[in-house]
């Protein structure tokens, strides 16, 4: 979306096609980070993203394997020293309209690509299933899949992502916040439990973390085994953990981790999670899509003016991201390997070297804030596509 609305400020005719009928689908990534909310001021929607409901969060309060490590945003470079929690279903709505204002801009939503449109190795479009059921094709000059860890479009050129694996799963789901509540984000990672609760304002979203394939024998345990876990690792919430009744309340997320050797080939360019699945640590996934686009917007906007993209424009896209992509998901392997696994592996463990290292010392703290909330490479909008807020 955000790089539909990047092309069509310059001009460039372009389509987006999403398979639903509309955005509401819950314990999707929410977070908007430092990086993101600048680069909005500069697209001219920051008084848009404003009316948004949504919730800053300036600290981040980890216990791991009983050290405190305690992240202060609030010395963040730049005008926004937070996270922005908000609704991702409406934070695409945002982008969506101002996106439609744009007369080259159209969004074909019920609307499920199927497969790719192939003149030899050449991608020259779509095939789709439009609102009524009909097949169709649609043609265009770059194809660019943003279709996500489970892409149709990166399956039908035949790319393939290396897998670096994970040590769990995260189970999703809410409980109720009271105003006298810790605010901010705070988690619990102790030999064989962990969790983590974001607050949402008047509820917590809480990612429970399970060993990698454990999902169907945790739940034969049943919900009572995970709220006893839970107040033994959060005791103050004992007086509401009843309100989670059954595991038809508990999402599972399957964590991935894997990134494209090349994310393009001719006529067909990946981004996104479709280039790079990330682990939900950080919850960077977001933000890391969105500079994907922005950079991709500024190096392509002029050749889809002109009507044809070289493979060579494709491939000055991946170098541009490809680091930030490979920085971040080593810390998020190394993280995983370090912290993750001794937590759901059970048995009494020492933090690792790397979390006291971060405990004790205020510069480390603030790096990891600033890797967390702003990131390596951090992209800001072309000059094309900025407005006046």
């Amino acid at each position: 979306m955000m790089l539909g609305l990047l092309l069509a400020r310059a001009g460039v005719r372009v389509t987006v096609m999403e398979k639903h009928a509309d955005f509401l689908r819950d314990f999707r990534g929410d977070t908007v980070h430092a990086s993101t909310l600048g680069l909005l001021d500069e697209l001219g929607l920051g008084p848009r993203f404003a009316q948004l409901p949504h919730r800053n969060i300036d600290t981040v309060r980890m216990e791991i394997q009983g050290d405190p490590v305690n992240l202060d945003l609030r010395r963040l470079p730049g005008a926004h020293q937070y996270i922005a929690l908000v609704p991702q279903w409406d934070f695409l709505e945002m982008i969506a309209g101002a996106a439609e204002a744009e007369p080259t801009f159209r969004l074909l939503r019920s609307t499920e690509v199927t497969g790719v449109i192939r003149d030899g190795r050449r991608v020259l479009g779509v095939t789709y299933r439009d609102q009524t059921g009909e097949a169709k094709e649609m043609r265009a000059a770059l194809t660019v899949a943003c279709d996500g860890r489970t892409s149709t479009v990166r399956s039908a050129v035949g790319l393939v992502p290396r897998s670096f694996g994970a040590p769990m799963d995260v189970w999703w789901f809410r409980l109720p916040r009271r105003p006298d509540d810790p605010s901010g984000l705070a988690g619990v990672l102790r030999s064989g439990h962990a969790s983590i609760m974001i607050d949402r304002g008047n509820y917590y979203q809480i990612a429970y973390i399970i060993p990698k394939g454990a999902d169907a024998q945790m739940r034969a345990q049943g919900v009572e085994a995970l709220k006893s876990a839970l107040v033994g690792m959060v005791p103050w919430i004992a007086d509401r953990v009843d309100t989670l009744t059954s595991f038809d309340d508990v999402k599972l997320l399957d964590v991935e981790l894997n990134r494209l050797r090349r994310w393009y080939s001719d006529g067909v360019l990946c981004i996104g999670d479709a280039a790079h699945a990330m682990s939900p640590v950080g919850g960077i996934g977001i933000n890391l899509a969105v500079a994907d686009a922005v950079a991709a917007a500024r190096i392509l906007a002029g050749p889809l003016r002109a009507g044809r993209v070289s493979t060579g424009r494709l491939a000055r896209v991946q170098a541009r991201r490809w680091l930030p992509a490979a920085l971040l998901q080593a810390a998020q392997r190394s993280i995983h390997a370090n912290v993750i696994a001794a937590a759901v592996a059970g048995g009494d463990q020492p933090p690792p070297r790397a979390v006291r290292a971060v405990s004790r010392s205020p510069a480390l703290r603030r790096f990891a804030g600033y890797l967390v909330a702003i990131g390596p490479l951090p992209e800001h909008a072309p000059r094309y596509a900025r407005r006046a807020g």
